[in-house]
């Protein structure tokens, strides 16, 4: 565990325990519907890279190298190429270091520097470690040049044993779908409240995958058919701001605060008639005023037609009740 960490894995910084009691009180109920949702849409449907079809941790180390701030699409005839020309971790260790570094700039991978660590990690692999790499994260921060990240996706995708991962892309899905804050530890505990024990290969591959193709600074929900629609806070809101997105139009006041307040009173009750929503919606409620019935039907019919919620007009004269769609 790293510092600060007891030997049970809670964090004895305060702040860090705060963020792991706040996480549970964020964080939908049924979490093993969430987990569920998530493994069978990545499983269903998800980008072919060659590194996502190896466990061979010297292969996925190299991946992990090249991809930092590189697009994917150009790393994978890099990685291609990488591994036909030092295909196991002894022959790179053994390579001539400039040829390695003359590799890394002819493939436009930028940074040169992480070709050298690289060759440098290689080398320890296979003097300190007798060719085999540590399984765990903080034995493979012992490598030039691997640091937190890098560590836990390696031994995630490798050997299983890795802990949730936590990166720009899972930071706006955890801050869109369950209001995470942008603060000390809170990602972090979140994550690793929702992914499944001893999962974290399938886990983290998972929602860096919702993060990097659906819920994008663009999100696009319902064209990838996102898995956590059903207890997303932005998609019932409409709110999609992010750490890493701007911020959108005042939500104070907004229909998106509104349509949420909706959504929120309906994970509580079954099914629930508009008078007696109204008010708790909005405090100045009136059925035939400005806030009216009206006014709230037209948010129940937006959150029907992203199909969060079903409106059941009833005889004519009766009430109209609305519910979350099942």
């Amino acid at each position: 565990m790293g510092e600060g960490v007891t030997e049970e894995g809670k964090s004895d910084d305060p702040s860090t325990a705060a963020a792991e009691d706040g996480s549970r009180e964020r964080l939908p109920t049924d979490l093993e519907a969430v987990r569920e949702a998530l493994l069978v849409w990545y499983e269903n449907d998800h980008r072919e890279f060659p590194w996502r079809e190896t466990d061979d941790p010297y292969a996925i180390l190299v991946s992990e190298v090249m991809s930092q701030q590189t697009q994917l699409d150009r790393v994978v005839k890099a990685w291609g190429d990488f591994l036909e020309r030092w295909p196991t971790v002894a022959e790179l260790a053994s390579a001539d270091r400039s040829a390695v570094v003359s590799f890394w700039s002819e493939h436009r991978l930028g940074y040169n520097n992480r070709a050298k660590y690289l060759h440098e990690a290689a080398g320890q692999v296979v003097e300190d470690f007798d060719g085999e790499f540590p399984r765990d994260p903080d034995g493979l921060q012992a490598l030039q040049g691997v640091g937190p990240y890098t560590a836990n996706a390696v031994a995630s995708f490798a050997f299983n044993s890795g802990e949730a991962v936590v990166d720009t892309n899972v930071k706006r899905v955890l801050y869109r779908a369950f209001s995470v804050p942008d603060e000390k530890g809170a990602f972090e505990a979140s994550a690793g409240e929702l992914m499944p024990p001893n999962e974290s290969r399938a886990w983290n591959n998972a929602i860096m995958e919702l993060g990097g193709t659906t819920c994008e600074k663009s999100p696009r929900c319902d064209e990838k058919e996102c898995p956590w629609r059903e207890w997303c806070d932005a998609y019932a809101s409409g709110d999609f701001s992010a750490p890493d997105v701007p911020t959108q139009s005042p939500f104070e006041g907004s229909r998106r605060q509104f349509r949420g307040r909706i959504v929120d009173v309906l994970r509580t009750q079954e099914t629930v008639e508009l008078d007696d929503l109204g008010p708790r919606v909005r405090v100045d409620y009136a059925p035939e005023g400005t806030y009216g019935r009206a006014w709230l039907r037209e948010l129940a019919a937006e959150l029907a037609a992203d199909g969060i919620v079903e409106v059941v007009n009833q005889d004519e004269g009766g009430e109209t009740t609305v519910r979350l769609r099942q």
